[in-house]
């Protein structure tokens, strides 16, 4: 667990519990994120398809303020940059998948999409520890997404999947 100051409440970040974290009372404002949180989350991680973390007001730690899901993938050797494909095998490379990430409407414009993407890239090198990670992988649902991505510097690998990836050395 994770747990940082913001100038309004402390924030914690963990792993989801589903009998601690209230995941009907989240909305970010799209409803196929809230679907998957509210109805997908315990039976993806029961399956070993993903795993989800929450940011959450350490004071009242049952109200989600934003979520991600990770889980393991591979980055395609040709989708990559001509630069990032230097010294690197020709085959798919591991990464690991942001598969969704997602931030209370309530609270929008305060910083924790920041603090979830942080946070997903904190355990992505902790993961490298014990598992070959190369790149973390995306997939934005618009060009906000792609944005809000790409500030951070992903790399664009596809305009039609708007799959971005953020090569090793480059952190938010």
């Amino acid at each position: 667990m994770v747990t940082r100051s913001t100038s309004e409440v402390p924030i914690s970040a963990g792993e989801l519990d589903p009998k601690r974290h209230d995941r009907g009372g989240f909305d970010c404002g799209v409803e196929p994120l809230n679907r998957y949180l509210r109805a997908l989350v315990v039976q993806h991680r029961a399956k070993g398809i993903a795993t989800t973390f929450v940011l959450f007001d350490s004071d009242q730690p049952v109200t989600i303020l934003g979520y991600y899901s990770l889980s393991a993938a591979t980055l395609a050797f040709e989708r990559m940059t001509e630069a990032d494909r230097k010294s690197l095998p020709t085959y798919p490379v591991p990464a690991v998948r942001i598969g969704r990430l997602a931030a209370t409407a309530a609270r929008r414009g305060r910083g924790l999409g920041e603090l979830l993407l942080q946070n997903a890239i904190k355990r992505t090198l902790l993961a490298r520890h014990t598992l070959g990670v190369y790149a973390v992988v995306v997939e934005a649902n618009d060009a906000s997404a792609e944005a809000f991505y790409r500030k951070y510097g992903f790399r664009l690998c596809d305009v039609q999947t708007r799959q971005l990836y953020l090569p090793p050395g480059r952190s938010p």
